[in-house]
């Protein structure tokens, strides 16, 4: 019975204990909050504002009506280009991040042409990059300090041209810039199951971060026409030399025959009959050449706009009037929240209340 009467002791915390060696070091508080503070805040100022501009596309599905509508309508000309068929694309909607994320793509970029409009001539985005940037105070302090002991280093002019074989230390740190600027983001919806494609820009202009976001959206629907209509522009160009031949051929042979019946006109010798009808039996096989050629040709050109992509801008690029950070408030609230904590830590430590605060009660004390 003593057994079941024995329980065993919970630890309980003594908040009133606790409060009162915290108000015993308010003085720590009344050092440590407004210095964190004060630091965090100046770290925040020297920070530079970023401006965003989001670009929405939603790509269209060109295998669906729109194909049909071009099926049919090089059927009436008796041609039939397989409307129904499905593609097999190699980049797929999933791949457009992957696509904007490439050496190729971003080379694309550096030769767009940003113009402030507090500037009097265009610069490439190339050189807006690597010279018009703005740095942290710290970093400039750096720099410049750098420079006085050691001198300015002489800045060698770098050429546009970039081979993505075999990239310079300072395109290297271009790139890496780009990569933290353009973001694209792929969503799909269940219900709809229609794709969203969104393009984010930032920049430290609110008009160079709309410029770059428009030019990017350019960039990436003619790379993904490009593609997806390599091969049918291939066959166009293919079908297109053999028209050409078989028209030049068919028109020869035609002016061969006609020359050689104005020359015999009267002539009724059999061996002038025989000549004739070859020339018209050639004339005609030429003919029918240059006639299927002209039928391919058309379905060539029809498969072109049909393999060609269709984007729907959802949301265009737009000047933003505010910056969208850094956030300069929430710095100094997380820091502060944070230097409360690790002071009330120390404290507690410094007052021998660690075990106090996890229940853990001495031995000595019962």
């Amino acid at each position: 019975m003593e057994a079941m009467h024995h329980q065993k002791k919970e630890p309980v915390i003594d908040f009133p204990r606790l409060w009162a060696a915290l108000v015993r070091r308010k003085t720590t508080y009344f050092k440590v909050i407004p210095t964190v503070i004060l630091i965090v805040w100046i770290i925040s100022l020297g920070l530079p504002n970023y401006y965003k501009c989001t670009i929405q596309l939603a790509p269209e599905d060109n295998k669906g009506g729109s194909a049909s509508t071009l099926a049919m309508l090089a059927s009436s000309f008796g041609v039939n280009i397989g409307g129904g068929s499905q593609s097999s694309d190699a980049i797929t909607v999933m791949l457009y991040p992957d696509l904007l994320n490439s050496v190729e793509f971003k080379a694309s970029l550096l030769k767009i042409k940003i113009q402030r409009p507090t500037d009097k001539t265009p610069m490439s985005y190339y050189d807006y990059l690597k010279n018009e940037q703005k740095e942290t105070w710290w970093i400039s302090a750096k720099e410049g300090l750098m420079n006085i002991l050691f001198g300015k280093e002489d800045q060698k002019k770098e050429s546009l041209s970039i081979n993505p074989f075999e990239l310079t230390p300072e395109q290297y740190g271009i790139f890496g810039m780009i990569n933290s600027k353009i973001k694209c983001v792929i969503s799909r919806s269940v219900a709809s199951q229609q794709t969203l494609v969104t393009i984010e820009v930032t920049d430290q202009d609110s008009h160079v971060a709309v410029l770059l976001a428009d030019s990017v959206k350019e960039h990436f629907q003619e790379c993904i026409t490009d593609y997806k209509t390599e091969k049918a522009r291939r066959d166009l160009e293919f079908t297109e030399k053999l028209y050409k031949d078989a028209k030049m051929n068919y028109e020869r042979a035609r002016q061969l025959y006609a020359d050689y019946m104005d020359t015999n006109h009267d002539v009724i010798l059999e061996n002038v009959r025989q000549k004739q009808t070859d020339l018209e039996n050639d004339m005609q096989l030429l003919y029918n050449n240059y006639n299927a050629l002209s039928t391919q040709l058309l379905a060539a050109k029809v498969r072109v706009q049909e393999e060609t992509p269709a984007f729907t801008t959802l949301q265009a690029a737009t000047v933003p009037l505010w910056p969208s950070g850094p956030n300069r408030s929430r710095l100094v609230i997380l820091f502060t929240i944070a230097a409360l904590f690790f002071t009330t830590i120390w404290v507690l430590y410094d007052e021998n209340e660690i075990k106090h605060l996890l229940g853990i009660s001495d031995k000595t004390e019962e």
